[in-house]
C-alpha cells in the first residue's frame, strides 16, 4: 500500500525543544519557590502533556492546582525562542508537501498553534491534533485516528515519526507505521537519524543509512 500521509510528533521531532520545556517547568517550579526538576523530571515532561507534567512534578507539593492555574495564564512565547528547529525540516516538508497529506499529533495543548505560527509552518499541515483536541492523549491512539479519518486513509498507508516510547506505544496502538527519529532502542519499522531521510521512505528507492527492524 502506498504511503498517503506523514504525521509528525513535535517535540523531539520538528523541534529540539528539551530546553524550552526545562526553562517553561523550571520557571513554574521557581514561582511557587520550589526546587528545579531533576532528570528524571526532565525525561517525564518531554513526552507528556502540560497537565500530566504538572500533576508529576508537584505530586508532593500543595501548589498544585495553582500551579495548573498559572500555566494557562503564563505566556509561552518567551520559552519559544529556545525551541530549535530541527536540522532538514523544512526541506522535508517542502519535499513532502504536494504529494502527501501532512499532520501532527502532539502532546503540547495551547502552545502548538504559536509554535508553528511563529516558526512559520503552520502552512505545511493539513491538521494539527493536541492534547486538547482528543479526550484521550497520547499514547492513547485517539490522535493517530482522527488524523486517518480527516485524510480518509487506512492505518497501513501513513507514517508516524517519533522520538520517544509514548509515540512508539501511540503507532502500535493505531497500526500506523513507526518512524523513529534518532532514537535506536525502541522496536519502530523504520529509524531514521536525519529527517531528510524520510523521503527516502515514501518512494520506492530506500536509502542505504535506513534500517527496518
Amino acid at each position: 500500500m502506498s504511503i498517503l500521509a506523514v504525521i509528525f510528533d513535535c517535540d523531539g521531532v520538528m523541534f529540539d525543544s528539551r530546553q524550552a520545556n526545562i526553562n517553561f517547568y523550571n520557571h513554574i517550579l521557581s514561582h511557587f519557590g520550589l526546587p528545579a526538576m531533576s532528570f528524571e523530571d526532565i525525561e517525564f515532561v518531554h513526552m507528556h502533556t502540560a497537565v500530566e507534567s504538572l500533576n508529576h512534578i508537584f505530586k508532593n507539593s500543595l501548589y498544585l492546582d495553582e500551579a495548573q492555574e498559572y500555566r494557562l495564564r503564563l505566556d509561552y512565547i518567551p520559552f519559544i525562542k529556545d525551541m530549535v528547529i530541527e536540522p532538514g525540516l523544512i526541506e522535508v516538508l517542502d519535499f513532502l508537501k504536494p504529494d502527501y497529506g501532512l499532520a501532527v499529533a502532539t502532546n503540547r495543548s495551547n502552545t502548538i498553534g504559536t509554535v508553528l505560527e511563529i516558526n512559520g509552518l503552520t502552512h505545511y499541515f493539513d491538521i494539527v491534533v493536541s492534547s486538547l483536541d482528543v479526550n484521550n492523549p497520547k499514547p492513547h491512539p485517539e490522535s493517530i485516528f482522527k488524523i486517518l479519518d480527516f485524510f480518509g486513509i487506512e492505518a497501513q498507508a501513513c507514517f508516524y515519526i517519533g522520538d520517544s516510547l509514548v509515540d512508539y506505544e501511540t503507532a502500535r496502538s493505531a497500526g500506523v507505521l513507526f518512524i523513529s527519529y534518532k532514537n535506536r532502542g525502541l522496536n519502530a519499522d523504520y529509524h531514521v537519524d536525519r529527517l531528510m531521510d524520510i523521503t527516502g521512505l515514501v518512494s520506492s528507492d530506500y536509502p542505504d543509512n535506513i534500517s527496518r527492524q
